[in-house]
């Protein structure tokens, strides 16, 4: 049964008439054109694909939907997650947080979709990670790991879940637990950071790093347990590597080789502007893909990676000197491969399937979600990636696989969909779930199996995260007290075109908020009236404890701003939501 969904834009018209012409010149001389097959969308689901590779909307508006894995059978199971600092105006569907959907008709669209697990209503939050092993689903919840025995024949368990883990360490930065299951029942979890580089206080100006830095007790690594065994307690005891700022995902190939992303720390050119450039806090530190092993240290808090120099570098916070000076950082662990900075890879899926492809053997899918702290250069990301892999290591550069997920803003509080989530099913497609709107693709391969890997056409976005592009309609009206000149400069400040400004990114292009900052638009205000005045007094002090959103803002917004600056950027912001007509 093929289900209704709404999609494209221009731009993703165009894309879908390139592919399909690419598509077409792989065929036979005087062959007949190619046919869209049955199991994909006439439009790819709005994608940007290579040539040969089409897609179909899975199934659409699930709830924030997070990591993925398909069983045997076809079934695949998926994690969702609800938290109004995140999602304020989209809670989660009713029903259980953990789902199960199927195909049972061929047609590249789920036809039965069933949930379980807890409940929003029931006090439950869900989470991002998820697993099969010997015969039940494990999922995060919370603090929890909960395990699903699944009876022969059901997609779904019967009975309550049981505890496997509990303990794991909630709030800051990083909340969720990521994890995977090797053969031998070992589960490696996830516990991100709950600061940007463990300086006190967090994403401050020339905050200095703590030393020893006690959350990496508890952050900042992969900890190791059993999936075989109930009632497991999380102990900084446990702890398997080090050095991790957040692992976005974790995926094992055929081989048995563990392989993790990373999400690099932010905010060097905008907390430590005497050492780097704009330009250098835009494209530093380098989103990693690494090999995780017992006993590695991958340099967090201490250390990021410059791809540039192909070396990790001693971070600001701890004495470093704009990216010349490695200290502890010469001998932390090397990553497989790099790529630009704060795309926020949320998930890794190796390709074990025989249906791609034979480049795309054993390979890495990346799913990046997408940035907010790359002013002054435009946002980016939002995109799967495929990174080309022989025996565990790279062998050759890596491509933009799919593309067309943020639909006409490339921001985290306006982007359509973002990647979140990656799996390889046993028919060999490619299932990828976004977190926003709560959609998964199935993606499958109709060309010659020798083809090379050649890049998805990039989205042409009708708006960017710049000055002039979406930001309410209408013209501004000046604040009492202020002039055109004085609302511009506030406006380049905004868009980080001057003062290292990064407000667009956390509260996006129309001012209306992300999961990273507030909406500044009104009608009612968190931290003050709304006035100028007002909002002049808010950027200065900075929110240290935001009351609905998941990132503080530090005082000045983390930039270098005179009296004047503060009162321009809370003008510019007053007439977000003061418009003429």
């Amino acid at each position: 049964m093929r289900l209704p969904y709404v999609r494209l834009s221009a731009a993703a018209v165009s894309s879908l008439a390139l592919g399909l012409a690419l598509l077409a010149g792989h065929a036979r001389v005087g062959a007949a054109p190619l046919a869209v097959a049955a199991d994909c969308a006439p439009d790819n689901g709005g994608l940007s694909l290579p040539p040969g590779f089409c897609a179909s909307v899975y199934a659409d508006h699930l709830g924030h939907t997070r990591h993925m894995t398909v069983a045997q059978d076809g079934t695949v199971y998926a994690n969702t997650w609800d938290s109004e600092e995140y999602f304020p105006h989209a809670p989660a569907p009713a029903g259980g947080f953990v789902l199960a959907l199927k195909d049972r008709d061929g047609d590249g669209v789920a036809d039965v979709i069933e949930r379980f697990g807890s409940t929003a209503r029931a006090g439950g939050q869900g989470g991002t990670g998820i697993a099969l092993w010997h015969g039940a689903v494990y999922a995060e919840d919370g603090a929890t790991i909960v395990r699903y025995p699944l009876a022969p024949g059901r997609m779904s368990p019967t009975a309550a879940g049981e505890l496997v883990l509990s303990g794991l360490v909630m709030g800051g930065d990083h909340p969720m637990h990521p994890f995977v299951i090797d053969a031998a029942g070992q589960m490696l979890v996830n516990s991100g950071s709950a600061t940007n580089t463990c300086e006190h206080p967090n994403r401050q100006p020339g905050a200095k790093g703590a030393e020893p830095c006690i959350e990496q007790q508890t952050r900042g690594g992969i900890w190791a347990y059993r999936a075989d065994k109930l009632g497991q307690v999380f102990s900084p005891a446990d702890r398997w590597a080090t050095g991790i700022r957040n692992t976005g995902g974790m995926a094992f190939d055929s081989a048995g080789r563990l392989f993790a992303t990373q999400h690099g720390r932010d905010q060097l050119s905008q907390n430590w502007p005497a050492l780097y450039t704009g330009e250098q806090g835009a494209e530093l530190p380098n989103e990693i893909l690494f090999s995780p092993s017992k006993g590695a240290d991958f340099g967090w808090p201490h250390c990021y990676f410059d791809a540039g120099q192909n070396r990790h570098v001693l971070a600001p916070e701890y004495g470093g000197d704009g990216g010349h000076r490695q200290g502890v950082c010469a001998v932390k662990t090397m990553p497989l491969a790099a790529y630009p900075a704060h795309w926020a890879p949320n998930d890794v899926a190796i390709y074990t399937g025989a249906k791609f492809p034979a480049a795309y053997a054993q390979g890495a899918f990346i799913a990046f979600h997408g940035s907010w702290n790359r002013a002054p250069a435009p946002q980016d990301g939002y995109l799967v990636a495929f990174q080309p892999l022989r025996d565990g290591k790279p062998s050759g550069k890596w491509i933009r696989f799919a593309d067309g997920f943020a639909g006409q803003y490339r921001e985290p509080g306006r982007a359509t969909h973002r990647p979140a989530g990656l799996a390889v099913g046993p028919d060999g497609a490619l299932y990828i779930a976004d977190d926003v709107r709560g959609t998964i693709w199935r993606v499958t391969y109709h060309g010659q199996g020798d083809a090379r890997l050649t890049e998805a056409p990039r989205a042409v976005v009708t708006s960017a995260l710049s000055p002039g592009n979406g930001d309410g309609g209408g013209e501004p009206v000046i604040p009492p007290g202020s002039s055109r000149d004085e609302v511009a400069l506030g406006q380049r400040i905004y868009f980080g075109e001057a003062k290292g400004g990064t407000c667009a990114g956390c509260h996006g292009s129309d001012g209306r908020g992300s999961s990273a900052g507030a909406s500044l638009v009104g009608p009612a205000y968190l931290w003050s009236d709304g006035s100028v005045a007002g909002l002049a007094r808010t950027i200065t002090a900075g929110v240290a404890k935001p009351k609905k959103s998941s990132g503080g803002m530090p005082a000045l917004g983390g930039a270098q701003l005179d009296a004047g600056d503060v009162h321009a950027v809370a003008a510019y912001v007053w007439t977000l939501g003061h418009r003429a007509g």
